[in-house]
């Protein structure tokens, strides 16, 4: 009977750290922050690489940008992003981040872009 209750409280924590992960996911869609940081978090420009940062670091950060400490001239733009994060976002996009691999083996923009088209909007 333990060995049942057992498995079964591992299936609940598998099935909600999966949900916290897609909700995560949205989050970081939904917020834009692939706008600055990249479909992949693989970070552009100014704006970081996030992929495979521990989940711990980024709710820290996160946290720090709430209140509104920032580490770079374009940082700023960032408190206002973070603000508007209630807690279980923050730590929903987290783990979504710290699920991410650092490397892939596809070419990620060639999956984005059609040579054939003549790039007109």
């Amino acid at each position: 009977m333990k060995k049942v209750v057992l498995v079964a409280l591992f299936m609940v924590g598998l099935l909600a750290d999966n949900n916290i992960t897609k909700l995560g996911e949205r989050v970081y869609i939904e917020n834009s922050c692939n706008s600055c940081h990249g479909n992949f978090a693989e970070g552009s420009g100014s704006a970081p690489k996030l992929v495979g940062l521990k989940e711990k670091y980024l709710i820290k950060r996160l946290n720090e940008l709430k209140n509104g400490k920032v580490r770079s001239a374009f940082g700023g733009i960032m408190v206002s992003f973070a603000k508007a994060l209630d807690e279980n976002e923050t730590k929903a996009v987290s783990r979504y981040l710290s699920t991410l691999k650092k490397d892939t083996n596809i070419e990620r923009y060639d999956v984005e872009f059609d040579p054939s088209d003549d790039g007109s909007s």
